[in-house]
């Protein structure tokens, strides 16, 4: 067991920072950090395919707030028994920098948020989430680990050497089991996961030319597989319907709506995305400038020097 653990991870022994009276929460920093990212990615995305700068930004003024609101919404539905007891701190559900944020809800309200953002933008709505799609999956990537430093999500006890140490103090750590324990570091396994998901969209998409949603729906497909074996594994407490976690199911539907996406978007539009804005709502291209240049004589024809004045004369005679 010795040498399992000197080749374990290490839990980190703090989960913020204070600067002056402010606190500062890793998990949020992580968060923030993924958000920046991706919003990165998308607006190169989005260019490239001909819209203007700031579209991206603009969008995800409506996209961002409304997916982490939708994140938390859903990881409050699904572990009501972390919030809801006799004598529970409500505030406590507001508090997301302590962690909790489901990636399903964030994706449900977050399209909510894209769709009224890409209206008032004039941009086609699966035109953003094609852009967007390797973002999310790399936001995704980056703020696995904010639940690292939060010494929380981990997996089954396991012996192998990368095997993540977890106190015997943590409130999670499972009853019954003596300290020293090793356990699934599911946060690393959905970070690589979706680092490799990022490299697979972005070659698809060179190759296929994924357009018309098919992208978002290839990121549906590839996350939300990975998500049912790191989802498996995962022993933190959760909704169990019809002997699966919540999660789960939910991966099982993110599987079934990609796939959809892909085969109706790909029997309505089998040609080539030519823009991605709106019938009508592309910006107006200005017209080329023509500069005035002075007209030579060359051009006209026409001399007033003496001599030509005087072979004019003459041949008038």
């Amino acid at each position: 067991m010795k040498s399992f653990i000197l080749l374990s991870i290490p839990s980190p022994d703090v989960s913020y920072i204070e600067l002056g009276p402010l606190r500062i929460h890793f998990y949020a920093m992580f968060i923030l950090a993924g958000i920046i990212l991706a919003l990165i990615l998308t607006e190169s995305r989005l260019r490239s395919r001909g819209a203007e700068s700031g579209i991206a930004l603009d969008i995800s003024l409506w996209a961002i707030p409304l997916g982490i609101l939708g994140g938390r919404f859903f990881h409050v539905v699904t572990h009501p028994n972390d919030y809801f007891f006799p004598g529970a701190d409500l505030l406590a559900v507001f508090r997301i920098w302590e962690g909790g944020l489901a990636i399903y809800g964030a994706l449900i309200f977050g399209a909510v948020g894209a769709a009224i953002g890409a209206r008032a933008a004039g941009i086609r709505f699966t035109s953003y989430l094609d852009a967007v799609a390797p973002g999310v999956l790399l936001a995704q990537a980056v703020g696995r680990w904010g639940n690292y430093f939060n010494n929380e999500l981990f997996g089954t006890p396991t012996d192998l050497p990368w095997g993540l140490e977890i106190s015997s103090s943590n409130p999670a750590y499972p009853a019954g089991l003596p300290e020293g324990v090793l356990f699934h570091p599911t946060f690393l396994y959905e970070s690589i996961w979706s680092l490799a998901g990022v490299a697979l969209l972005l070659a698809a998409d060179q190759k296929f030319n994924l357009r018309w949603g098919k992208m978002m729906g290839l990121y549906l497909v590839y996350y939300s597989m990975g998500r049912v074996w790191i989802e498996a594994i995962r022993i933190d407490p959760s909704e169990i319907l019809l002997g699966l976690r919540v999660n789960i199911w939910s991966a099982i539907a993110g599987i079934a709506l990609g796939l959809a996406i892909i085969m109706i978007q790909a029997k309505r539009h089998p040609g080539l995305e030519d823009t991605v804005y709106k019938p009508g709502k592309a910006p107006a291209v200005p017209a080329p400038v023509v500069e005035d240049k002075p007209v030579s004589e060359a051009q006209t024809g026409e001399s007033d020097t003496p001599f030509d004045e005087g072979n004019r004369l003459v041949s008038d005679k």
